[in-house]
């Protein structure tokens, strides 16, 4: 063989080992790419099916048109009404309850109407909390704020923040509002220097 043919050899493998390595490394780039291709999809996948399931898990926690009823420490019977209800992470005893509407039956044939948007039901104490537009409606008096609570262990509703009470007599504004029900008492005051803000318009 002579001089120039073993060069012209030796060139054709190096070239063919150069086709060779450079088609390896396009290879393996290629599978790396599609490899991460897949590993992102398969991720965003997964990730969706748990988003998906915590959302459906969060669905089955929530009851929808409930219901409960019972008696006050003063054998008063009531009933809470709300267009959801879904038990606290907090604690097992509460509920947040949504569209609430409660209604008190009293001993001496009277009822008291309170709504709210929003609602915390204690199944244990039977205490209720009521926020977000609360409106209340006592024979002829109404009654508008932003916070109500009933305890049912001292027979108190208390109601604080933008009270404002409509009556017959007149129109009054406070901070704070107590009614007992017990002794069917009312206790207005202001957590500003304790003097009641009211305006009375006698009729």
């Amino acid at each position: 063989m002579t001089r120039k043919k073993k060069l012209r050899l030796y060139q054709s493998l190096f070239l063919i080992v150069g086709f060779i390595i450079i088609l390896a490394t396009y290879l393996q780039n290629h599978f790396s790419e599609k490899e991460e291709i897949i590993s992102k999809s398969l991720k965003k996948k997964i990730d969706q099916q748990i988003k998906t399931q915590s959302l459906n898990k969060d669905a089955e926690n929530i009851f929808y048109n409930v219901k409960y009823s019972g008696l006050d420490f003063e054998g008063n019977r009531y009933t809470i009404f709300s267009n959801e209800a879904v038990n606290s992470e907090s604690s097992s005893d509460l509920v947040n309850m949504k569209g609430v509407v409660a209604k008190f039956y009293f001993k001496d044939n009277t009822i008291l109407d309170i709504t709210s948007d929003e609602g915390v039901y204690n199944n244990r104490t039977f205490d209720i909390e009521f926020s977000k537009n609360v409106e209340a409606l006592y024979e002829n008096s109404e009654l508008y704020a932003d916070k109500a609570e009933f305890l049912n262990s001292k027979n108190y509703l208390i109601v604080t923040d933008n009270v404002k009470v409509l009556d017959t007599k007149g129109t009054l504004i406070a901070d704070k509002l107590i009614f007992d029900i017990k002794k069917k008492t009312l206790n207005i005051t202001s957590l500003e220097n304790n003097i009641v803000k009211s305006k009375i318009i006698y009729k």
